[in-house]
C-alpha cells in the first residue's frame, strides 16, 4: 500500500502543516532556508519532502541557480492545497480550544466564541480546491498492481455512485464509508462522530459470507461491475445494523413503499463495512463525458469564469417552461450565475431515463444565456429521503463550489406511502434546510410553485397572484403529462418546449405502440399457463407487436434448468424471467409471464425492472388452494402433503397474495376464454392495445 496522508501525532501533523505553508509561501527558497524556517535539520527536511511528494501533496522540479549547484522548486498539488486548508482548520481549532481553556482558567467563564465549524465555512472560498481521496498517478499505478492480490468486493451500481463522490470530494468531509460510530451519529442526529453535519448514511453493505471472510484492519479492493479496481478500503468496522431503526430515522417510516426502505430490506447486504478509502481511478462513463465534472473541476471552471456566486438547480426530470422561469428567478434573486446540475445516477424507479433527460436538457440549453449558465451532470444515487436529502444535496453542491441551492416543494419526495399519503410534508425539506443552512455553507433559494397565467401569457409564483379570481391559471401535473404522452395527446407549447416534447415522444411513444409485460401469479394449478396461452393467441391474432410467452415450466426447462426449488433458487428464477421480460418490453414487444412468483418483494423487483421501459400488468389468478388441489393433474399437492416435496407454495411455503394487482381473475366456474378476455379489456383500458 502506498503511503497515505495519515499523521500519527499532533507534532507530526504540525510539522506537515508548517511545511506546506512554508513551501506555498516560498516555493523557490533553498533547502537550508526552508529547514531553518521550520527549525529542523536538512536531513529531517529531506525526509519530510520525500514523504509529501510520495503522498501526492507536492511536486518537486529542477530550477536554474546562480551557480552550478542543483536547485529545486516546490509546488503544492491540488491535493496538497486541500490538505493545507484542512490542517489550517485543525490548527485554528486547536488554538481556539487552548484560548477557551485559558480564558476559562483566568475568568471562570467560557470565551463565548462560536465553534470553528461555524467560523470557517464563510472564510473558505467556494473556488478553493477541496480534498480528494485519489493518490497520484504514479502511486495509482503501483497500487493497482498491489490491489490485484487483495480480496475484492464487486460494487453495486449504488455503491459505485457513492464511491465516485467519496473519491472526488463530492462527499467531503467523508474519508471513506462510514464507521459504526459515524453511522450511529448520522442515523440518530445527522452528525458524524466529530460533530460535523452529515444527514445520509453512506455505507458499504455486503453479504454475511463476504463479511465473515474479512478481518478488521484488512485492505480490500473495490471493483466495478466489469472487474476494474477503482480503489481500496481499509476495513476498520464491521457490524450488523438495525435497518428498521435506520428506516425510521432517515426516511421517516419503516415502509417498503419507500424505494430506499425497500432497497434497505430487500436488496442491501446484511452487514455494513466501514473504513477509509484510497482512490485509484474514477469510474468510466462513456456517455456525455464532456458534461461530467468533479467538484474541483467545477471550482476551477468557476475560478476561470470569475463566478463568485453560483446557484445550483437539482433536477431528475426533464426541464419544462416552468422550470426555466423558476431558475431565471432564482438566479436573479440570488444575483448569481446558474448551474443546472441534474442527477444522472440512480433516481426513483419509473423516472425518465437519464439518456433521454440529458438530451432534453441539451435541447433547451440555448434558451439560457450562455455567459451566465452552465450545466454539469451529477452521478449521485438518490435516496428520495425528502428533508434529509435536501440537506445532503446542499452539502454536495457546496462541495461542488455552489453558494446557493434551489430547494423544491416536496424536495426529493418518493410519493405515497402504504396508506396512500405523502411521505413528507410539502415544505418539510425547506424547514430542515433552513435550520441547518449556516453549517451547510450553501444558501437556500425557495422553490416557487410556478403556474401559467393565460391572460398575461407568463409564468408566475402561484402564491403571489393577487387577482387569481379574475385570471385563468393553467398547470399540468407530472401525472397529467405522463398521461398525455402515453395517450399521444397534445402537450401545449405554453407548458413545455417543442424540443423537449420531441425527445420525450421519441423515448415514450403512445402506450399502444410501447412494449409491455403481463405477469400472471398464483398457486400451482390455478390456471395461469392456460390463460396466458389464450392471451398470447389473442394478442398474436391482433398483430402489431411480437408476443413472447415466458411460462414457468418452459423457463425452468430452457433458462433455469440447473436451479432447484429453494427460496433462493425460486427468487433467482423469477428475476431471470423479469430480466428477459424487461428486455422484450424495452424493444417494443409483449412479454407474457406465468410463474407462481410467491414472494411480493421479488414481484416488486421485477416490476421495477420492467417499468423502466414500459408497463407492467400484474394479474392475480385468484384460484383457491382447495380448487388447485382438486385440479392437481400432476399429483404435486399430494406429494407435498406427504412431505415428499419440500417448500411447496401454499402447503409448506407461504404465498404473498398481491395487494394491488392491476387485475384479479377468478377461474372457478369461468371458462378460459372469458378470463383471457378480461385481461384484454384491462389492457385496452390502460391504452396498451387498441379497441
Amino acid at each position: 500500500m502506498p503511503e497515505t496522508v495519515t499523521i500519527s501525532t499532533p507534532d507530526e501533523e504540525d510539522l506537515l502543516f508548517r511545511l506546506l505553508r512554508q513551501l506555498d509561501a516560498a516555493p523557490d527558497a533553498s533547502q537550508r532556508a526552508t529547514a531553518a524556517a521550520l527549525g529542523i535539520s536538512l536531513g529531517g527536511l529531506n525526509t519530510q519532502l520525500r514523504s509529501a511528494a510520495e503522498t501526492g501533496l507536492i511536486t518537486i522540479s529542477n530550477r536554474p541557480g546562480p551557480d552550478k549547484r542543483q536547485r529545486f522548486a516546490y509546488s503544492l498539488t491540488t491535493r496538497g492545497a486541500a490538505e493545507k486548508v484542512r490542517l489550517t482548520d485543525k490548527f485554528l481549532a486547536r488554538k481556539l480550544a487552548e484560548y477557551n481553556a485559558l480564558h476559562a482558567e483566568l475568568t471562570g467563564a467560557a470565551s463565548g466564541l462560536p465553534p470553528l465549524k461555524h467560523r470557517t465555512h464563510p472564510m473558505q472560498s467556494n473556488l478553493a480546491p477541496i480534498p480528494e481521496l485519489y493518490v497520484s498517478y504514479e502511486s495509482a499505478q503501483k497500487l493497482k498492481v498491489e490491489a490485484a492480490g487483495l480480496t475484492s468486493w464487486d460494487l453495486s451500481p449504488r455503491q459505485i455512485c457513492d464511491l465516485e463522490l467519496l473519491m472526488n470530494g463530492g462527499f467531503n468531509p467523508l474519508k471513506g464509508f462510514l464507521s459504526e460510530d459515524d453511522y450511529n451519529g448520522v442515523v440518530e442526529n445527522m452528525r458524524l462522530a466529530d460533530g460535523s453535519l452529515w444527514p445520509m448514511p453512506v455505507t458499504l453493505d455486503v453479504s454475511e459470507d463476504f463479511a465473515g471472510s474479512i478481518e478488521i484492519g484488512q485492505d480490500i479492493a473495490l471493483r466495478d461491475q466489469e472487474g476494474v479496481i477503482l480503489g481500496t478500503m481499509t476495513v476498520t468496522d464491521r457490524w450488523e445494523p438495525n435497518k428498521s431503526r435506520e428506516a425510521e430515522k432517515v426516511f421517516g417510516a419503516d415502509d417498503d413503499a419507500h424505494p430506499a426502505v425497500n432497497y434497505l430490506h430487500n436488496q442491501a447486504g446484511k452487514i455494513y463495512l466501514g473504513g477509509p478509502v484510497t482512490g485509484i481511478q474514477q469510474p468510466v462513463h462513456y456517455d456525455f463525458r464532456g458534461r461530467r465534472d468533479t467538484p474541483n473541476e467545477l471550482r476551477a471552471l468557476f475560478r476561470k469564469l470569475g463566478w463568485r456566486k453560483v446557484v445550483a438547480f437539482q433536477t431528475r426530470n426533464p426541464l419544462h417552461r416552468a422550470h426555466q422561469e423558476l431558475t431565471f428567478r432564482a438566479a436573479k434573486e440570488a444575483q448569481a450565475n446558474l448551474l443546472i446540475h441534474p442527477v444522472v445516477g440512480m433516481t426513483k424507479p419509473g423516472d425518465v431515463d437519464h439518456f433521454t433527460r440529458v438530451r432534453c436538457y441539451e435541447a433547451v440549453l440555448d434558451k439560457y444565456p450562455a455567459a451566465t449558465t452552465s450545466m454539469s451532470l451529477l452521478n449521485l444515487a438518490m435516496r428520495m429521503a425528502g428533508p434529509r436529502e435536501a440537506v445532503w444535496h446542499g452539502l454536495i453542491r457546496a462541495n461542488h463550489g455552489c453558494t446557493h441551492f434551489i430547494v423544491g416543494r416536496d424536495h426529493a419526495g418518493p410519493g405515497k406511502n402504504s396508506a396512500g399519503e405523502d411521505f413528507y410534508g410539502p415544505y418539510d425539506a425547506q424547514e430542515l434546510y433552513r435550520a441547518n443552512q449556516s453549517e451547510i455553507g450553501c444558501e437556500m433559494v425557495d422553490f416557487k410553485h410556478m403556474v401559467y397565467v393565460q391572460e398575461r401569457a407568463q409564468y408566475e409564483p402561484n402564491d403571489e397572484i393577487a387577482d387569481r379570481d379574475n385570471v385563468t391559471i393553467l398547470n399540468i401535473s407530472g401525472t397529467e403529462l405522463r398521461r398525455r404522452l402515453a395517450e399521444g395527446l397534445e402537450i401545449p407549447e405554453w407548458f413545455s418546449f417543442p424540443e423537449v416534447v420531441k425527445e420525450l415522444r421519441r423515448t415514450k411513444p403512445p402506450r399502444s405502440k410501447q412494449g409491455f409485460t403481463v405477469f400472471f401469479t398464483g398457486f400451482s394449478g390455478s390456471g395461469k399457463s392456460t390463460i396466458a396461452n389464450a392471451l398470447m393467441v389473442k394478442l398474436m391474432e391482433m398483430g402489431g407487436r411480437p408476443v413472447t410467452l415466458l411460462d414457468g415450466d418452459i423457463v425452468r426447462k430452457n433458462l433455469s434448468s440447473e436451479l432447484g426449488f429453494s427460496k433462493e433458487h425460486r427468487d433467482l428464477n423469477i428475476r431471470r424471467i423479469g430480466y428477459v421480460a424487461s428486455e422484450i418490453t424495452k424493444n417494443g414487444g409483449i412479454a407474457i409471464c406465468a410463474p407462481i412468483a410467491p414472494y411480493a418483494t421479488t414481484r416488486r423487483a421485477v416490476r421495477e425492472d420492467v417499468e423502466a421501459f414500459g408497463a407492467f400488468v400484474e394479474v392475480h389468478v385468484a384460484t383457491t388452494i382447495e380448487e388447485c388441489e382438486r385440479r392437481d393433474r400432476k399429483g404435486l399437492y399430494k406429494l407435498a402433503r406427504e412431505g415428499k416435496i419440500k417448500e411447496f407454495t401454499g402447503i409448506s411455503d407461504p404465498y404473498d397474495v398481491p395487494q394491488n394487482p392491476e387485475l384479479s381473475v377468478e377461474t372457478e366456474n369461468v371458462d378460459v376464454d372469458n378470463c383471457a378476455h378480461q385481461v384484454l379489456l384491462k389492457l385496452e383500458s390502460m391504452g396498451l392495445i387498441s379497441g
